[in-house]
């Protein structure tokens, strides 16, 4: 698996300085947790999942969550779970078949409602459960989250010596998180447990949609996350306490809930990157994208970067380009890391940049530095006079809706 694998050969060479390194759910934790990228979340209870992950049906998809939680209603939990093992079956069948690689099979999670039903959807799965890379895991607390990293580590003690890894992604979004006077408590205490079984959890992330409903909110497609004040102070303490460089965690943004709607205000894209990618058939996109109301998530998705989020939840195959085109290196971010990397060794303190437009300063900008390379490995690095554009003007705008 790597991302970007359906543009042609040309392509790659025409937009990438560096082209995207593959890897598979057996690769590293640190890989895994950067490759997560744009997570498109399927209910349990699809027919055809096995299809849908292997086929190349969904262009681009790298990682999936099968929900077995808020997409499944509860009359329904029974038969979506003996669907998803049916779906995953087929999928390590064909993998044990040699119909399709490991390199071909999308990061696969599943989101499970309880460590009761952690514990017995890997009981049904038995080998099966080789084609995962690990569950998602809702409503995470002080009260559960010992229970499930437990039976994670028990799995992992236990499994055959040539399966991958499981790994949990523990998904911050109850009461006792968002509420100011119990947050920074909770936020500790939960950051004490992970840091406890820190080898087998892959990501943190943030559960907006049960937050806004905990006020009765939900965001305009006009609006991101961080216009959501109450929203955005949470998100802000969650990286102070898991994002710091020291000892960080990968975060994962908040959910894009929208792919089409009413608009109210102006656009978010502006049409000239656009335009210089491809002309006509560039401005055409962009009003698919304004259409779908994927500006929208194109801003939070760089509003997530600056803060130091990398990943997204996703509802919509039409949201999995755009997320991931925001998630490639510039040539002008990795000549500065390249740069700072190089010049880490105790004689120089600052430099100007390759691009003469900034200031480098070796400390200060070192942990930034490496982190740039890391994703440079995994998304790859765009030419001198490419943009983001450049990845999308090859894809459809909008893909047939799935759901």
């Amino acid at each position: 698996m790597h991302y970007f694998s359906y543009l042609k050969s040309e392509q790659d060479a025409e937009i990438f300085y560096l082209k995207p390194q593959p890897f598979t759910n057996k690769s590293s934790r640190e890989v895994l947790a950067h490759a997560v990228g744009a997570a498109l979340y399927m209910p349990a209870i699809r027919p055809r999942i096995a299809d849908e992950l292997v086929s190349g049906k969904i262009r681009g998809l790298v990682t999936a969550i099968i929900d077995l939680e808020d997409a499944v209603g509860d009359a329904q939990v029974e038969a979506a779970e003996k669907n998803l093992c049916q779906q995953l079956n087929r999928v390590f069948q064909l993998k044990q078949q040699e119909q399709i690689a490991d390199e071909e099979i999308p990061l696969i999670f599943v989101r499970v409602r309880t460590p009761a039903q952690m514990k017995r959807i890997i009981a049904l799965l038995e080998n099966s459960i080789e084609v995962i890379s690990g569950f998602a895991l809702p409503k995470f607390s002080l009260e559960n989250g010992q229970q499930f990293l437990e039976l994670i580590e028990e799995y992992n003690r236990t499994k055959r010596s040539q399966a991958p890894m499981l790994y949990g992604m523990p998904i911050l979004e109850t009461a006792d998180v968002i509420y100011r006077e119990s947050r920074l408590d909770t936020l500790l205490g939960i950051r004490r447990l992970l840091d406890g079984h820190k080898d087998h959890v892959l990501n943190v992330r943030i559960g907006a949609t049960d937050f806004s409903s905990l006020f009765g909110l939900r965001r305009n497609p006009d609006m991101t996350i961080y216009d959501i004040g109450v929203i955005r102070d949470c998100i802000a303490d969650i990286i102070n306490v898991f994002g710091r460089a020291a000892n960080p965690y990968v975060i994962s943004g908040p959910v894009w809930e929208y792919f089409k709607s009413n608009r109210v205000l102006k656009p978010l894209l502006r049409q000239t990157p656009f335009e210089e990618a491809a002309g006509r058939q560039g401005r055409i996109l962009r009003m698919d994208y304004i259409n779908g109301y994927v500006d929208g998530l194109i801003r939070e998705t760089e509003l997530d970067k600056e803060n130091g989020i990398l990943g997204k939840t996703i509802i919509h195959p039409s949201h999995i380009h755009p997320v991931q085109a925001m998630y490639v290196v510039t040539h002008e971010e990795y000549m500065d890391a390249t740069s700072i990397i190089a010049n880490s060794n105790g004689i120089t303190g600052v430099l100007k940049s390759q691009y003469e437009n900034k200031m480098n300063e070796i400390k200060p900008h070192l942990t930034w530095a490496k982190r740039i390379i890391l994703r440079s490995q995994i998304y790859g690095v765009l030419r001198e006079n490419q943009s983001y554009t450049s990845l999308l003007v090859g894809t459809k705008g909008i893909e047939q809706a799935l759901i």
